[in-house]
C-alpha cells in the first residue's frame, strides 16, 4: 500500500520549496542568482511571498510541481501537498499517470536527450514518478557515467543531489554530525550502501531551516544541509518513493540515460 501524506503542514509549501531548493541553488546549480535571499526568506518563519516569487525560476524543479498539482487539481503548485509530494513523496504521485509523466519529460528533455530519451521514457513506464529522485536517477546523465565506469564523480553526485535521511549525532554552531547511508553500484543496481558517518550544514551564520536540533533527531539531506526534520510518517514516505524510483532505473536494459539538462539541482 501506497504511504499517504502526512497531516503535519507545520512549514507552509513555499518555504518547505525553498529550504530544499536552497542547497543546489547555493552551489549555483539552479535557481535565482542571489542565493542568500533564498536563505534568510527560507529560514523558519521565513518570507512566504519572496520564496513564491522566486520558486518558478528553478526549471529544474517547478514543472514536476505543476504537473502533480494539475494531476491532482490542486491550482497552487506551492500548495505544501504538492511540495511534500516532490522532495519526500505522497500519495499525489499515485495520481500522476504514467502517460502525463512520459508527455512532461518529452515535452522537456526528448529534443536534448535524442535517442537517450527512450531510456528516460522507459524508466518513467518501468514505474518512475514525479518525485526528486526520479529527476536525478533517471534524467541527469550521473548514472549513465557511472555504468558506462565513470565511477567515483558520478556516484558522489547522485548520492548529493537525492534527498536522503539521516540520523543526528551532534550538534555543534552551523554544523551538525550525522549518520547516514551512502549510494553504491553493485554491478548494474544502484542501491543504499552502508552506513556512514560525516559532517553538514544546517546554517550559515546562524541562519538555517531547523532551529533546534539534538542527537536522535532524524533529518532529511540536500547535498550537505539539513533540510527538515523528518517524522517517522516522513521518513517511511522518503524510503518508499526513493525505493520506486530505485527499481525503476534498476530494471532498464540500457546502461542508463544520458541526458544534458540545462540545470543539475533542481
Amino acid at each position: 500500500m501506497t504511504p499517504s501524506p502526512s497531516n503535519r503542514c507545520a512549514v507552509p509549501g513555499p518555504i518547505t520549496f525553498a529550504q530544499f531548493a536552497y542547497p543546489p541553488n547555493s552551489l549555483g546549480y539552479c535557481g535565482p542568482s542571489d542565493s542568500k535571499a533564498l536563505l534568510e526568506a527560507a529560514a523558519e518563519g521565513g518570507d512566504i511571498r519572496g520564496v513564491t516569487a522566486m520558486a518558478s525560476r528553478f526549471d529544474g524543479a517547478w514543472p514536476y510541481l505543476q504537473l502533480i498539482a494539475s494531476c491532482n487539481h490542486i491550482s497552487d503548485p506551492l500548495d505544501r501537498r504538492v511540495v511534500d509530494a516532490y522532495w519526500i513523496g505522497n500519495g499525489l504521485l499515485d495520481r500522476v499517470p504514467r502517460g502525463a509523466l512520459v508527455a512532461h519529460l518529452d515535452s522537456r528533455f526528448e529534443r536534448r536527450a535524442r535517442n537517450d530519451f527512450a531510456s528516460v521514457a522507459e524508466a518513467a513506464v518501468l514505474g518512475g514518478v514525479a518525485h526528486h529522485s526520479f529527476h536525478v536517477f533517471a534524467v541527469y546523465p550521473w548514472l549513465g557515467l557511472l555504468r558506462a565506469g565513470m565511477d567515483e564523480a558520478p556516484l558522489t553526485v547522485l548520492d548529493r543531489c537525492r534527498i536522503r535521511p539521516a540520523r543526528v549525532l551532534a550538534v555543534e554552531g552551523d554544523t551538525v554530525t550525522v549518520e547516514d547511508r551512502g549510494l553504491s553500484l553493485d554491478g548494474h543496481l544502484l542501491a543504499e550502501g552502508p552506513r556512514r558517518i560525516e559532517r553538514v550544514r544546517r546554517s550559515l551564520g546562524g541562519v538555517g531551516f531547523v532551529e533546534t536540533l539534538a542527537p536522535g533527531d532524524t533529518v532529511a539531506l540536500h547535498w550537505d544541509w539539513v533540510c527538515q526534520r523528518l517524522s517517522s510518517d516522513e521518513l517511511r514516505r522518503l524510503r518508499w518513493w526513493t525505493g520506486v524510483t530505485l527499481q525503476a532505473v534498476n530494471a532498464l536494459d540500457a546502461p542508463g540515460p544520458a541526458v544534458v539538462c540545462d540545470t543539475r539541482g533542481g
